[in-house]
C-alpha cells in the first residue's frame, strides 16, 4: 500500500475550514398572482322506474351538458367525464328484493381559461334539469411563469442574505458550494386552494323566458411559495 503523495487533494470538509469558511442560508419567496384556469364540477342525475328509462334520461341530459360546455369553444381548455353510475333503490318495507326506482349520475369536469364566460356557463348549467355545479376551483398551470419567478426570487434572497452575513464579517463571498431546492408550492395538488365555492342544484326545467342572470365570480388570487437552501464559501475574514 503506497503512502499518499504530498500533492494529493485533501478530502472535502462538510463545514468548511479556516481557509474556506462556509455560510449556510435559506432563501424564500412568496408571491400572489392571478389564477390562470378555473375548474368546475358538473354532476348530472336521472331517475326512472326501470333501468332503461333512467339510463335514457341520463344519456340525454349528459349530452345536453356536454353540448352546452362545448358551445363555448376555446374558452374551455379541457372537458372530461369522470364517475358514472346506475343504482337501484330497493323498497324499504316488504319481503323480497323489489326495486322501487333507479338512480343514475355522471360527473363531468370542465376547465376554463376565459373567466368572463365562467359565470354565464355555471348559471346556465345550474339551470338545467337535475344538474349540480360545484366550484370554481382556481389554479395556476404547473408550468406557470409564476413558479419560475418565485424560484428566482428565492435564490436572489439567499444570495443577498449570504452577502450580508459576509459583509458583517468584513469580507465577501467566494463561491457557491450547494443549492438545494426544498420545494416550490402552490396549495393542494388537485384543486389548488380552497375555493370560494359557487354550489347550486337545479330540479326541473327553467322557462325559456326566465333565464337566471349570470353569476358574478371574482377570481381568487393564488399564492406561490418557493424555498431553497444555499451554501457559500467566503474569503477568510480578519477577526
Amino acid at each position: 500500500m503506497s503512502a499518499p503523495t504530498g500533492d494529493a487533494t485533501p478530502p472535502a470538509v462538510p463545514y468548511g475550514t479556516p481557509d474556506a469558511p462556509r455560510i449556510a442560508v435559506r432563501g424564500e419567496a412568496r408571491l400572489e398572482v392571478d389564477p390562470e384556469i378555473a375548474r368546475i364540477g358538473i354532476t348530472v342525475a336521472a331517475r326512472g322506474r326501470d333501468r332503461r328509462s333512467a339510463l335514457d334520461d341520463l344519456t340525454r341530459r349528459n349530452a345536453g351538458v356536454l353540448d352546452l360546455v362545448k358551445s363555448y369553444g376555446d374558452a374551455v381548455e379541457r372537458l372530461e367525464t369522470g364517475a358514472f353510475s346506475i343504482t337501484p333503490e330497493l323498497v324499504k318495507h316488504g319481503r323480497g328484493e323489489r326495486v322501487r326506482t333507479y338512480h343514475g349520475s355522471v360527473h363531468v369536469t370542465a376547465e376554463l381559461t376565459d373567466f368572463t364566460t365562467l359565470g354565464e356557463l355555471t348559471t346556465r348549467l345550474a339551470d338545467l334539469e337535475l344538474t349540480r355545479v360545484d366550484g370554481p376551483w382556481w389554479a395556476l398551470r404547473p408550468d406557470s411563469p409564476a413558479h419560475r419567478e418565485a424560484r428566482k426570487k428565492a435564490v436572489g434572497e439567499a444570495v443577498q442574505r449570504a452577502r450580508e452575513y459576509a459583509e458583517a464579517l468584513g469580507t465577501s463571498l467566494a463561491a457557491l458550494v450547494e443549492l438545494a431546492d426544498i420545494g416550490a408550492e402552490n396549495g393542494p395538488p388537485a384543486y389548488p386552494q380552497a375555493p370560494g365555492r359557487a354550489r347550486s342544484m337545479a330540479y326541473g326545467s327553467a322557462a325559456p323566458d326566465a333565464a337566471a342572470a349570470p353569476l358574478d365570480l371574482e377570481p381568487q388570487r393564488q399564492r406561490v411559495h418557493a424555498q431553497i437552501n444555499a451554501r457559500f464559501t467566503m474569503v477568510p475574514p480578519r477577526l
